[in-house]
């Protein structure tokens, strides 16, 4: 039995939105670890007399203020473009939910 071309399509925008999908988690994966470092950082700093950051692959002394400051602004922009990614999985997956639907009940017809 072979499907009609344009379900076959749909087949394949289906893996493609997939791809997607899975392209999308691992960026989510990759910012999460980034959040989670950030927030052990911000938990050292608080805990100690002195702060230090490493700028291009030396380490210098740091006022804990404004590198908490710092570290605060990175896990806020951070977890924005979190944000966008969630909306963005959303959409995904409505997409491929209704082309799926439609694959289904073009093969079914």
């Amino acid at each position: 039995m072979t499907m009609p071309k344009e379900a076959q399509e749909n087949v394949q925008r289906l893996q493609m939105l997939e791809q997607n999908l899975q392209a999308l988690n691992m960026q989510k994966q990759q910012f999460q670890a980034q959040v989670f470092e950030i927030e052990g950082a911000l938990k050292e700093i608080s805990s100690s007399q002195s702060a230090f950051k490493i700028v291009g692959g030396i380490m210098v002394s740091s006022e804990k203020p404004a590198l908490q400051q710092e570290l605060q602004s990175r896990k806020e922009l951070i977890e924005l473009r979190l944000q966008t990614l969630d909306k963005q999985e959303k959409q995904l997956r409505d997409k491929a939910k209704k082309l799926q639907e439609e694959v289904l009940a073009g093969v079914k017809g």
